[in-house]
């Protein structure tokens, strides 16, 4: 069985750590959050599944990236606002022929890893699998998603485990159109929930949201379309409306950061969408907006 190296203690860190854990592999969580160390140290990974039933696994824990020297294999789970931090440990933790894949939100996630550890150790990947942290290391399943980790020639051992540990890998040779399309989705979804405070689905109920909802879809796929990316859908407000139909009842990731007064990934989404949309001369008003305000409502980000 494999050494899989998880970066970051979060929900979707802590229902990898269980899964993995649970197929026989040996898993290692690299984090900073003391909290959170702690309880996954005292009491393990702690998965609750759809009928509230907790299961805890054994996980290995620590804040220093010397102890987990060596790593071959590592998955980058950490918020965007802390991807420089998580490469800085990976240059210490990851070994010379290691592979390290991101499964973060936004844009920008690689290029920041690859710049400490060299493109040929980094690959890109997206999920679509939910997680919501309950309490300190432990985390409810938000339903079974996809998997996607594109092409590279160290991804054997990750792939493996991936798949013993019953996740739907896909590996794929163009994560770039899966990474935007993914962007299209939660910059129309997430800085609307988090401004609001409502539910996914609250979206689509009031017309007003709706309608802001298809225009930051469209802004994010026009700026798609300017960087050369080939979305995974044609039609990116029905894209983003099938989501959050889908989510109806979920509390999106930046609703539940900005409930908490914690930094959000709205520089790494709409920040981002803005940013790029000026170098090509694409004006994204919404988007922007969105960033702005999304900042401002966090003290510690504004």
């Amino acid at each position: 069985m494999s050494d899989i190296l998880l970066v970051g203690t979060g929900a979707l860190a802590t229902l990898f750590a269980a899964r993995l854990s649970e197929a026989g592999h040996s898993v290692s969580m690299l984090g900073t959050w003391k909290k959170g160390l702690q309880a996954l140290q005292d009491h393990g990974a702690r998965l609750v599944d759809a009928n509230g039933i907790e299961r805890a696994y054994r996980v290995r824990v620590t804040d220093d990236p010397n102890e987990v020297g060596g790593a071959k294999a590592a998955l980058v789970l950490v918020k965007s606002w802390q991807t420089e931090r998580a490469a800085g440990q990976l240059k210490t933790a990851l070994a010379n022929d290691g592979l390290a894949v991101t499964l973060q939100n936004g844009i920008g996630n690689r290029e920041i890893l690859a710049r400490e550890l060299g493109a040929e150790r980094v690959a890109l990947g997206v999920t679509t699998t939910g997680a919501t942290l309950v309490a300190a290391g432990v985390a409810r399943a938000g339903g079974e998603g996809v998997v996607s980790i594109e092409q590279n020639p160290f991804l054997g051992p990750l792939e493996s485990a991936l798949r013993l540990s019953r996740f739907d890998l896909q590996v794929v040779t163009d994560a770039q159109s899966l990474i935007w399309g993914k962007l299209v989705v939660n910059a129309a979804i997430n800085p609307l929930t988090a401004l609001l405070r409502i539910s996914n689905g609250e979206l689509l109920a009031r017309p007003v949201t709706r309608r802001m909802m298809a225009s930051l879809a469209r802004e994010t796929a026009q700026v798609a379309a300017a960087e050369r990316v080939n979305l995974p859908f044609s039609n990116p407000v029905s894209a983003a409306e099938d989501v959050a139909r889908k989510t109806a009842s979920n509390h999106s990731s930046m609703f539940q950061d900005v409930r908490r007064g914690a930094p959000t990934e709205i520089d790494a989404i709409c920040g981002a969408v803005t940013l790029r949309g000026e170098r090509h001369g694409i004006d994204t008003p919404y988007n922007r907006a969105c960033w702005k305000l999304v900042r401002a409502a966090v003290t510690k980000q504004a």
